[in-house]
């Protein structure tokens, strides 16, 4: 629905303003077929192809609006209102990128354009970037698109003050990073997160014929440094398009888009999780070290790399990656029953060219979680 005015669609064409009226009762089926019966008549401009888009799309067919704004586009190249309307398409289709791409090419044209700022907005804001979001909106001169606006606003006030990494950020960062990740982290970032965790098991654990889980496996580069230590190896990510090149390593067993922090629910219980390089997206680590506990067998192990902070507690660090302090990560672990078995200095990765100071670390949980009625 778009935050236009009732009282602007009164002053448009009498079919174009009822398909608006039509779209905003939830009848956008319908307004789809009265636009498509007015197009095929020859008597549909501009107007009607931009509101048969929006239509299509809520009336879910994103494919079909898609289609239908792409094809406006072609005609009408330099148009704000139908970049805007790519943009709309776009984003209702989830493709982050381009629907960006497409608000800002709109805005290019015009810089007036309420409905293309609103727009790219959304767009950051789905994209997990609070600032950028905020930019937007606070960019906004139209004061009924303002007012349209305000939740999303105090949404990305939220956003902005929670203590982790936007789980919409990250997907949407490592979709974008997964095509040439193995070369950006190895070659140009000296990644050796999975390398120190190798090591860190064959000085603290030491065992084969393992149950693992891989949390944030991204491409696969730490299921493959465990491979051989692995009865059974599962991976979870929130990246669909990272969890497409692990599974194309053929070494998991099984691979799920998900939220480390609501999928750690015990219901399988595993001799070891990873978290190589994964942590550093959460500030708060509570629930991530309760779900490590629920999810691990009495004496499992939880190993996992993060960057260094100062301190007593964490903080974000200037590339919106979260450091931990040793005193920070030791209470935590202590809070969540597990039991220290290593705690070691290590440069998990670079960037632009200087070492990344942080800890591999590996905690144990008990046997005495064994429930008392077994």
């Amino acid at each position: 629905m778009s935050w236009r005015s009732t009282t602007a669609n009164a002053r448009l064409p009498d079919p174009i303003a009822e398909a608006d009226g039509l779209i905003a009762d939830g009848r956008a089926r319908e307004a789809a077929a009265l636009l498509k019966n007015l197009i095929e008549a020859g008597r549909g401009g501009l107007l009607a192809r931009l509101r048969l888009a929006r239509a299509l799309d809520a009336a879910g067919d994103n494919g079909a609006a898609l289609a239908v704004a792409r094809e406006t586009a072609l005609l009408h190249p330099n148009i704000s209102l139908v970049a805007a309307a790519l943009g709309e398409a776009l984003l209702g289709g989830g493709r982050l990128p381009t629907a960006i791409g497409e608000f800002q090419r709109a805005l290019r044209l015009d810089p007036d354009n309420a409905e293309a700022r609103l727009g790219l907005g959304r767009a950051w804001l789905d994209a997990g970037e609070p600032e950028k979001a905020l930019e937007a909106f606070d960019a906004i001169a139209d004061e009924d698109a303002r007012v349209w606006a305000a939740p999303k606003i105090a949404e990305a006030h939220a956003m902005r003050a929670a203590p982790r990494s936007n789980a919409r950020y990250v997907r949407h960062l490592f979709d974008q990073f997964s095509t040439d990740y193995d070369a950006r982290m190895i070659g140009q970032l000296g990644y050796r997160a999975p390398a120190i965790l190798r090591e860190l098991f064959d000085l603290t654990i030491a065992a084969d014929g393992l149950s693992i889980l891989d949390l944030g496996c991204g491409t696969g580069l730490s299921g493959e440094a465990f491979r051989d230590a692995a009865a059974r190896l599962d991976g979870i990510d929130l990246s669909p398009a990272m969890i497409a090149k692990a599974r194309a390593r053929g070494i998991y067993d099984d691979l799920r888009v998900a939220d480390l922090e609501t999928t750690l629910d015990g219901a399988r219980a595993y001799d070891l999780i990873l978290a190589a390089d994964t942590l550093v997206y959460f500030g708060d680590l509570a629930a991530v070290f309760k779900g490590a506990v629920r999810s691990l067998a009495p004496g499992g192990n939880f190993l996992f790399t993060v960057e260094k902070a100062d301190g007593d507690g964490f903080e974000l660090g200037p590339k919106r990656r979260w450091r931990h302090s040793q005193a920070y990560l030791r209470a935590q672990a202590g809070h969540a029953g597990f039991e220290i078995s290593g705690f070691v200095d290590c440069v998990p990765r670079s960037e632009a060219g200087v070492p990344v100071e942080g800890y591999a670390v590996a905690l144990a949980k008990p046997d005495r979680f064994a429930k008392s009625a077994e």
